[in-house]
């Protein structure tokens, strides 16, 4: 299963790259309007002189090549966007019985990892955990995510949690399984506390 924070390093190096970008436009567009460029034999342009030399019109096929790059760079924004939400697996109220006949039986499937996520908090290294039980009760899958201090025993936390929290999950759900993904993010001492 794909992470749920797939699109953070493509967005840190794009913005990096971005940024490095205006920056130096910004100080190359500063150095030359203070004239600091004069000694490189880059000047500016004399005030009220047009930015361009006349020349005549482009082909009509750069107007068209222009608008199909633009639609493309705006559909590429676009769809960055779109990977940029937050995608939580759907979460729902779970039905138990089989037999309808005897009685219905509802789980709020959120409501249900409650337990898991307390429990989860209180192991050693641990700041914060949250979990979703998404699915049906038929075909569950758990995403839990574990905030972890820098120096935690991963190793341990990891084997801890697969072999007696999402044990206990499935053995109080009566779930023959329970697939899950685990993501373990390393926060430092002092941005934990704050939160």
């Amino acid at each position: 299963m794909a992470s749920p924070n797939r699109p953070a390093r493509l967005n840190r190096s794009l913005l990096l790259l971005i940024a490095i970008v205006l920056l130096a436009a910004a100080a190359f567009t500063l150095l030359l309007g203070f004239g600091v460029l004069a000694g490189l034999g880059v000047t500016s342009p004399e005030p009220g002189s047009p930015l361009t030399a006349a020349s005549p019109a482009p082909p009509t096929w750069v107007a068209y090549v222009t608008i199909v790059v633009a639609v493309a760079v705006g559909l590429l924004c676009v769809r960055w966007l779109v990977a940029q939400t937050i995608r939580k697996p759907s979460s729902g109220t779970w039905r138990l019985e089989n037999d309808r006949a005897t009685g219905t039986t509802r789980l709020d499937a959120q409501i249900a990892v409650d337990p898991l996520v307390d429990e989860v908090g209180t192991y050693p290294g641990v700041h914060r955990a949250s979990a979703r039980l998404s699915g049906t009760a038929t075909r569950p899958f758990l995403h839990l995510v574990v905030g972890t201090e820098d120096a935690a025993d991963i190793t341990a936390l990891r084997r801890r949690i697969d072999s007696h929290a999402i044990p206990r999950l499935r053995q109080a759900l009566d779930l023959p399984t329970l697939p899950a993904d685990l993501l373990i993010r390393l926060d430092d001492a002092r941005s934990a506390r704050l939160s």
